[in-house]
């Protein structure tokens, strides 16, 4: 069973940056596929980003591609998330997920996709 622990949250000015970070125990934690989804209240979740096992593939949501990096510390064991240039419309309570397969491809993108989630981390970006 795969354990996750999210770190790095806070409140920010728009235009600012944050890195949140997750930290994967298991004994397969390893060689799963790791994403981050985020939450606003009254929406639904909505897919982030994602990163296979190896941090060689990676994937992004439109509204993020340019701005977010998703990044994995293979010798950690943590997957880290660097934000630049936020707005307000970030603001949410970002969860870092652990894919429910080892290795799965192609790249996960659905939250069915993802086995694993951890609390969760506020993020709050002011205008």
């Amino acid at each position: 069973q795969v354990q996750l622990v999210e770190s790095g949250g806070g409140l920010v000015q728009a235009g600012g940056s944050l890195r949140l970070s997750c930290t994967a125990s298991g004994r397969t934690s390893h060689s799963r596929a790791m994403g981050w989804f985020r939450q606003a209240p009254g929406k639904e979740r909505e897919f982030v980003s994602s990163i296979d096992w190896s941090g060689g593939i990676k994937s992004y949501a439109d509204t993020v591609k340019g701005r977010f990096t998703i990044s994995r510390d293979s010798a950690e064991n943590t997957v880290h998330l660097q934000m630049n240039s936020l707005e307000p419309e970030d603001t949410a309570v970002y969860l870092c997920a652990a894919s429910r397969t080892i290795a799965p491809m192609p790249m996960p993108r659905g939250g069915s996709d993802f086995g694993a989630w951890g609390q969760g981390t506020q993020v709050t970006v002011s205008s």
